[in-house]
């Protein structure tokens, strides 16, 4: 058995969790925010046998994609100023870890 962790942007988390639940799968989803553009993002966690990885993980890529999205920026000059200007970035996706679990009960 094993345990997916998969952190996916707030944007796509609907449509992953229905997607996983209407495939079978039963998730947990966990509010959780980045580190980086401090964005909303949701970690769902699922127990699946071994042979059903791949079809899970293929399931989360299917609904979570990646694209671009402008976001402000400020940069400090010497004499004290600050300016803003607009930076490219690639966000949505997902990360999806994999992981061995040595015991499960349902109690």
């Amino acid at each position: 058995m094993k345990l997916i962790l998969a952190i996916v942007s707030n944007d796509d988390s609907s449509a992953v969790a229905s997607s996983m639940t209407k495939s079978g799968y039963q998730i947990t989803k966990l509010a959780t925010t980045g580190g980086f553009l401090m964005a909303g993002n949701t970690t769902f966690i699922s127990g699946v046998d071994d042979e059903k990885v791949d079809e899970v993980i293929s399931i989360i890529a299917k609904h979570s994609s990646r694209r671009t999205q402008v976001v402000p920026s400020t940069t400090t000059m010497d004499v004290g100023m600050y300016s803003s200007f607009p930076v490219e970035v690639t966000v949505g996706g997902s990360t999806i870890f994999v992981l061995n679990v040595d015991r499960f009960e349902k109690v």
